[in-house]
């Protein structure tokens, strides 16, 4: 059988192709905003109450099944994709000062006739989230999941997952900054992007674009390469896509009769499919499952699962960052919860 043969559909993938063609069927509704679902009627809840009952769910949970997306990169100062502003001109100031480009997305959504300064935009998108640290969000939701049996699923690209946990806890069903593929998929191999983008930095300098002969090529083919992510091309879906969802898919099936909770944290509206979705769909069927998202802009809860969860709308980073301090506080009165 080749790669591009067809392969069983994992049990994850499954539930998020199903989302897709929901999505597909009321993509107007979405685009307004909105979602073809009864939304439970909003209960105001006071701050601190919403934080304690965070905190308690993770606590009694048997395991946490996290949905890491991008309003939690965002939260810790990687909010360089979609506007212009500060952690953009940081990070591309020369590109910025050149193109206007309205954020990191922008320039790689724009045509390029010149693929050596092409590359070098790309190097430097590649090279600012392979070289950041680890946020602030991040370590704070590290803190809250010590001692829990936990899975991570994150539709990020920018490796802050696989900084702090082995690949083996995480799924990174949208690709990862760290690989190269085929740009014409002519193999299902993914090799090293780090190395390659570490020496197109180093020679281009305070240029903006890269040597022709630095280009990344595919070693099968020829042609040029591109980062395994989806969302600028063809994305690769072969193995190590397929491994990803593998994962995630046993994580659950594993744990289905367990109390699991679902930790949904930055979900945008571009891509509910992916996380948001399936995470209701599961809390609905599995029998003692919980729900809660974070979310700074959206606070949207289905009817059917008002009894099983809540949304927290505020800052990602705030929310857990008050949440560590919470566990602490009760950590050093003696772990006595309310």
């Amino acid at each position: 059988m080749s790669w591009m043969e067809e392969e069983k559909v994992s049990f994850y993938e499954d539930l998020v192709m199903q989302t897709q063609m929901n999505y597909s069927r009321h993509y107007n509704l979405y685009a307004s905003g909105r979602i073809p679902y009864a939304l439970a009627k909003k209960t105001e809840i006071p701050y601190e109450e919403q934080i304690r009952r965070l905190v308690k769910e993770i606590a009694v949970a048997d395991c946490v099944l996290v949905g890491g997306a991008s309003g939690l990169s965002a939260a810790g100062g990687g909010d360089f994709y979609y506007e212009d502003n500060a952690s953009y001109r940081k990070y591309f100031g020369k590109y910025a000062e050149k193109y206007h480009f309205n954020g990191a997305f922008d320039g790689m959504m724009r045509p390029w006739d010149d693929r050596a300064e092409f590359w070098g935009y790309l190097a430097t998108f590649l090279h600012t989230t392979q070289t950041a640290g680890i946020r602030e969000p991040y370590r704070d939701l590290d803190y809250l999941l010590r001692g829990k049996d936990f899975f991570i699923l994150t539709t990020n690209q920018d490796t802050q997952f696989v900084k702090l946990y082995p690949e083996d806890k995480v799924a990174e069903i949208q690709g990862d900054h760290r690989f190269f593929q085929c740009a014409e998929c002519c193999t299902d191999d993914t090799w090293d992007a780090v190395k390659p983008v570490e020496k197109m930095i180093e020679v281009m300098g305070e240029g903006t674009s890269v040597p022709a002969e630095l280009i990344p090529r595919c070693p099968y083919c020829g042609g040029e390469a591109f980062p395994w992510v989806r969302g600028y091309g063809n994305f690769l879906q072969g193995k190590r896509y397929e491994e990803q969802y593998e994962k995630v898919s046993r994580y659950v099936l594993e744990h289905k009769d367990k109390k699991i909770l679902f930790l949904e944290l930055g979900v945008g509206r571009l891509t509910p499919m992916f996380i948001q979705e399936p995470f209701w769909n599961l809390t609905l069927s599995l029998a003692e499952a919980r729900y809660i998202a974070v979310n700074n802009k959206y606070d949207f809860l289905p009817k059917e699962i008002e009894g099983k969860g809540m949304v927290i709308a505020g800052d990602i980073g705030k929310v857990l960052e008050d949440a560590v301090k919470t566990v602490k506080a009760e950590s050093a009165c003696g772990g006595q919860m309310e």
